[in-house]
């Protein structure tokens, strides 16, 4: 007959504890560090801002959607929020593989053609059109611009989806050449053009810093409504997609997202 395995008490202890030591070396959980980068002249998605050690830093609705992204799951982790770029360079960063996520984009083709979409909106705007104070027009609806000619030009920033859908819309004129609201808004005032069309949250924030609100005015009509997504990769593995997604979910169901944006409201 064979006897019996017998195991000292020690040598049962001694097991134990490397398992256990083995248990804690292993990672909780991978941590996955996303790029990304801060949009120029995108106000209130990135602004700068003075941190709590009183240093320039870059905050906004997507620094904080990302932050709240993080700690809803700590195993996501963007890096490049604090890099200022433009939207091209943005673009060209997704094509080399040095951007991963880009915060607030719509759905429209140009976009789509570049990036998959979390199925949850981020927010939603408004776009407004901004005349000079002393301009008279009074328009309902894009036809009445449509009507103006060219004394109906829209003014918009170079790169930003508003550039599409008003292209797509047909018939209006539009000039994209500026970079940043400052620039569209010396250019209103000059009349090298009758409209500038931007968003809300955002516009107004623009007229303010440049110190334009008794020479500048907002138009209650025409108005467009957006919704802005996550923009990712299409290269992304679909378990990072899915937890990106899952993020998303739970900041839209405990109200998180629309916390943050109540926060940049005009």
């Amino acid at each position: 007959m064979s006897k019996p395995l017998q195991f000292s008490p020690l040598r049962v202890l001694q097991g134990a504890v490397i398992f256990l030591l083995l248990t804690l070396m292993l990672p909780a959980g991978a941590v996955t560090e996303i790029h990304t980068a801060a949009q120029e002249a995108s106000e209130p998605k990135y602004i700068a801002i003075v941190n709590q050690q009183g240093k320039l830093a870059i905050g906004g609705m997507c620094v904080d959607i990302m932050r709240a992204m993080e700690k809803a799951d700590p195993e996501l982790q963007f890096t490049g929020d604090q890099l200022w770029q433009p939207r091209a360079r943005i673009d060209a960063g997704l094509k080399a593989g040095n951007i991963d996520v880009i915060c607030g984009v719509q759905r429209i083709a140009r976009n789509t053609s570049q990036y998959q979409f979390a199925a949850t909106p981020l927010f939603s705007v408004n776009y407004l059109l901004a005349v000079r104070a002393d301009d008279i027009v009074a328009v309902e609806d894009w036809d009445d611009i449509r009507k103006l000619g060219n004394d109906g030009i829209i003014l918009a920033l170079r790169g930003f989806g508003i550039v599409d859908i008003l292209t797509q819309m047909g018939g209006l004129k539009i000039d994209d050449t500026a970079t940043s609201s400052i620039s569209n808004l010396k250019k209103l005032l000059a009349g090298r053009g009758r409209f500038y069309c931007h968003r809300s949250p955002g516009i107004g924030l623009a007229i303010r810093q440049a110190g334009l609100e008794d020479k500048i005015r907002l138009l209650s009509k025409p108005q467009l409504t957006e919704k802005f997504y996550m923009g990712m990769a299409k290269t992304m593995s679909p378990e990072l997609v899915r937890k990106i997604g899952a993020s998303l979910v739970l900041l839209e169901k405990n109200g998180e997202l629309k916390r943050i944006f109540e926060r940049y409201q005009e």
